[in-house]
């Protein structure tokens, strides 16, 4: 993991470049027309999809990508055009074509779920004179990457010759290429680096009903000899990665929580070429996707995993999952995004901490009651003394952050410098806000942007102040 962190690998993408629109709204009625059901949009949201949910998750990364596609001349191509400049591609080669229709996926979505997809797109292959504009700008574009995604969503741009020609360059150049495939016939990619089917699909182009370990061990030989894969690869969504490397290797998936598994195979080839392009070999590549896929599930939509992201959910993965409780400010809107998606009540409280003691340990054992997850802002060294004094903290802010993360029943931590968490409350959005009950309701930071504010009373006689006092009257 460690190795790949403030990595930037140019990768060059090629393939099916499309819009993603999600209308998203509640469902209160049923049609009088129909059975079915009525959704009153309340937001939409654009993005790009296909290959271009592939390059948002190299930039989500840390790496520099260039993308090659074709799509139609018509007003929709604007928009995706519109949206890679917002991401900066190192470079980038878009050829317009009259005959085509730019490819649009519309979602609609209620409660978290999707209710229906529309799609408006035109499947015909790119011409011949098209084929020769798009290889020339690849073998011209080559020699500035390290590595090479071919994104197929079977729209008609990577075409047969297009595949073959690409991959041969490639081989040329010793520079990997690795393949999100379509259709039954794997011909076309044939020496490539590896390819990322699901079961399904590999079992479609090997011609073998994967439904046992050796039905899944013959479909990875298939891929290895009959097409030369370097890394005969299968992804099986809940039960992780295959991997033929001399023996069949399984790699378990990391997913605390599948969500929505939209756009989950463009985490996995960023993520594998990320890693590969980064110097890692195929079972480091391997353990870093399957990080990034399962966090990628966790959320709604065609959704990125940032690098911060990976490090802690290994952090939470690893042996010390305590140190994985600790949080940073920068990723509170993600995780409670995650945490809402998965429909679990957040309850937040704050405090300094400083020497936990049982009065502390009874509060948040109430307070992670008022719902299922319990996150704590914690006030940072500097933050403490300017509330109490150049005397406090008592206890370094990490060492107070590491006592309450250890607790079974505290979820997340995060240490704040501001005099008050209304940066963070903001961020997270908790469903329900604790304090002492030495405060009034309507005196809580932060009361006016959550729905539910609960005090709860102390137990009389135990306090940080008492303690120390005591420790101090002891020793003279």
């Amino acid at each position: 993991m460690k190795k790949l962190f403030n990595k930037k690998p140019k990768i060059l993408v090629i393939g099916d470049l499309m819009i993603d629109i999600s209308l998203e709204g509640e469902c209160n009625k049923v049609s009088p027309e129909a059975p079915v059901q009525i959704i009153d949009i309340k937001s939409k949201k654009v993005t790009l999809g296909g290959a271009g949910n592939v390059i948002k998750n190299l930039g989500s990364l840390g790496a520099d990508f260039g993308i090659l596609s074709v799509i139609g001349a018509d007003d929709d191509s604007k928009v995706i055009i519109d949206l890679l400049d917002e991401i900066k591609p190192l470079a980038k080669f878009i050829h317009l074509d009259e005959k085509r229709i730019s490819a649009k996926k519309t979602r609609v979505i209620s409660s978290h779920q999707q209710i229906i997809r529309y799609d408006q797109e035109k499947i015909i292959p790119i011409s011949s004179n098209i084929e020769d504009v798009l290889l020339k700008n690849f073998e011209s574009l080559l020699k500035d990457f390290d590595l090479v995604l071919i994104s197929d969503y079977g729209k008609g741009v990577v075409t047969e010759r297009v595949a073959k020609i690409i991959i041969e360059l490639c081989i040329k150049s010793n520079i990997q290429v690795l393949v999100d495939p379509k259709g039954r016939d794997y011909s076309k990619y044939r020496n490539a680096t590896l390819l990322t089917p699901n079961k399904k699909e590999a079992s479609e182009a090997c011609g073998i009903e994967i439904n046992n370990e050796e039905a899944l061990t013959q479909s990875l030989v298939y891929l290895k000899e009959q097409l030369n894969i370097k890394y005969p690869l299968i992804t099986l969504s809940e039960d992780g990665i295959a991997l033929l490397n001399g023996e069949l290797i399984m790699f378990p998936t990391k997913a605390r929580d599948v969500f929505d598994v939209t756009g989950a195979g463009d985490t996995v080839l960023a993520s594998l070429g990320f890693a590969l392009a980064s110097k890692c070999d195929i079972i480091e590549s391997i353990n870093f996707s399957n990080l990034a896929a399962g966090l990628a599930v966790e959320k709604f939509g065609t959704a990125t995993v940032s690098m911060k992201e990976i490090e802690r959910f290994h952090a939470f993965l690893s042996e010390d999952k305590i140190s994985g409780k600790i949080i940073s400010i920068q990723s509170l809107s993600s995780l409670s995004e995650i945490i809402k998606n998965r429909n679990e009540k957040i309850v937040f409280t704050n405090g300094c901490f400083d020497i936990l003691h049982y009065g502390h340990l009874k509060y948040l054992e109430s307070a992670s009651k008022k719902g299922q997850i319990l996150i704590i802002g914690v006030n940072s060294d500097k933050s403490v003394r300017n509330l109490k004094g150049q005397s406090r903290p008592y206890i370094p802010e990490y060492e107070r952050a590491y006592l309450l993360a250890s607790l079974e029943y505290v979820d997340y931590v995060v240490i704040f410098d501001d005099p008050t968490p209304y940066e963070i409350i903001s961020l997270i959005r908790p469903d329900v806000l604790v304090k002492g009950g030495d405060y009034k309701k309507s005196n809580i930071v932060g009361g006016d942007i959550v729905p539910r504010v609960e005090t709860i009373d102390f137990i009389e006689g135990k306090s940080t102040t008492l303690i120390a006092n005591k420790i101090v009257k002891s020793q003279n």
